[in-house]
């Protein structure tokens, strides 16, 4: 089996973890792959750095599993890493609240046992495309498994986001800005925005205003089908189309298109992953802190 580690640089308290995780791999003889960064912190970082089959400095590598060690950030940018490929991310989670990653640093052993034994399952997460219409100004990392943000930038006036879904025009939001959401990050900045929360693998997906100057303007659930075109007016220059937090400053006037991806994102979830568990676990669904 091929298995490529991506990882967080910031990993001071899971570094004894980090090490019996390598030795567990390297007692399974899997063809390990270590993405070159994080591959140079543990050199650093660690007493017996992993024995790697291959360093992985481009998008050139290929395996059978990725595994993210870190959080939900990591786990974004693995995404971003493997999108392409098809190959199922497991997120082991070393980071603040880890809601993207299914195992925790002391189940290392009994996640990879089962991965190695077949006892796990897989789970398909709608990625959203970006298509700008201007092709000298071609988004370089389309791809969003969270969301999509369409912010204002160098003002503090509102910005107008024109909205079509489906070749109809349907509104022009009013306000800080619009978020176009996967299920997958609908408890992530839509989450914070008041928009709600999506069961991960259903089909669909959600705009919320950030900020709006309107009463009437709520968030939407859509089928995941729908194709969302959008042009901004402002009093700027520039608008920000933020794809999982990646900046892309676009000219005020300019048209994009939203839409789902042609290829999903397959994460590994073990036998006993429950979404319900999951939220009151995690994000302390329904605690009574009185």
């Amino acid at each position: 089996m091929r298995i490529a580690v991506f990882g967080s640089t910031h990993q001071e308290k899971y570094l004894d973890g980090i090490s019996l995780l390598f030795k567990t791999l390297s007692q399974f003889k899997v063809n390990l792959g270590i993405q070159e960064k994080f591959y140079r912190y543990l050199c650093c970082s660690i007493p017996e750095p992993p024995i790697t089959a291959d360093v992985i400095t481009d998008d050139t590598f290929d395996a059978d599993i990725a595994i993210s060690l870190g959080g939900d950030g990591t786990f974004l940018r693995t995404a971003k890493c493997v999108s392409h490929k098809n190959i199922p991310i497991l997120g082991i989670n070393t980071g603040h609240l880890g809601y993207l990653t299914d195992a925790k640093m002391n189940e290392v052993e009994t996640a990879l046992n089962d991965i190695m034994n077949n006892r796990y399952k897989i789970e398909r997460r709608t990625l959203l495309e970006v298509v700008t219409h201007d092709t000298e100004r071609a988004i370089p990392e389309p791809f969003a498994l969270n969301e999509v943000a369409i912010l204002r930038q160098d003002t503090s006036s509102m910005i107008s986001v024109e909205t079509s879904v489906n070749n109809t025009y349907f509104t022009t939001y009013k306000g800080d800005g619009l978020i176009i959401s996967t299920p997958t990050g609908s408890t992530a900045y839509n989450l914070s925005v008041g928009g709600p929360i999506l069961d991960p693998t259903s089909q669909n997906i959600v705009l919320s205003p950030i900020s709006p100057h309107s009463l009437t303007m709520r968030p939407l659930v859509l089928r995941d089908d729908a194709e969302i075109a959008i042009k901004a007016h402002s009093r700027a220059d520039m608008f920000n189309v933020s794809i999982d937090g990646r900046s892309n400053p676009l000219p005020i006037g300019s048209v994009i298109t939203i839409r789902k991806a042609p290829f999903t994102i397959k994460v590994i979830q073990s036998l006993r992953h429950s979404f319900i568990n999951t939220l009151r676990d995690k994000l302390m669904w329904g605690t009574d802190v009185r």
